[in-house]
């Protein structure tokens, strides 16, 4: 696997390393010693998958407070997304400021979200599907989100937003330092 930091100091794209033939591929989506090696997470108590009917649907931008904070590991296999973080970490110099990535099927890359971010991702076509590990287990006493038009944040989204649900569209605005877990 390669990876590649974002602005975002802990978050990273991660891209297979192929062993390619006549057959087609081969590659690692997951490895222990190698997210290790980079002092990544490397325990993951649940794999989620999320299926969208229609471009234009936004999910998020979702965290869980402390003790429960969580790690992602984020693929979209089928179809593509626009992907986006939000650091939330007390003390990150880019606290409030977000990035944003596109994930397919077609790249196959995959994004690391720290603890301490919020996230979420808008669909860019028709029946895309997003599995992602988690570190944490869900807890719903622990939910939180952020508003995905939110101008502090100033999210630049690729597609009109046509699908949202209630409670994502109903989060708050973005307030310094909702998130305890301190910087890395």
């Amino acid at each position: 696997m390669n990876f590649e930091e974002t602005r975002l100091r802990g978050a990273y794209l991660v891209d297979l390393d192929k062993r390619e033939d006549q057959r087609g591929f081969f590659a690692r989506a997951f490895c222990q010693h190698e997210f290790g090696a980079h002092n990544l997470e490397t325990q993951f108590v649940q794999g989620n998958v999320s299926y969208n009917r229609s471009a234009g649907t936004l999910r998020g931008l979702h965290y869980q407070v402390a003790p429960h904070e969580e790690v992602k590991l984020v693929r979209c296999i089928s179809g593509a997304i626009y992907d986006v973080i939000v650091d939330l970490r007390q003390g990150s110099p880019t606290v409030g400021q977000w990035t944003g990535v596109e994930l397919s099927a077609r790249n196959r890359r995959m994004l690391y979200v720290p603890r301490g971010f919020a996230h979420g991702y808008l669909t860019l076509v028709d029946d895309a599907e997003v599995l992602y590990l988690v570190s944490e287990f869900y807890t719903p006493g622990a939910e939180r989100g952020l508003r995905y038009d939110d101008p502090a944040l100033g999210i630049t989204w690729p597609l009109p937003i046509s699908v949202i649900s209630d409670k994502d569209a109903a989060w708050p605005r973005f307030a310094p330092n909702p998130v305890t877990h301190p910087a890395r």
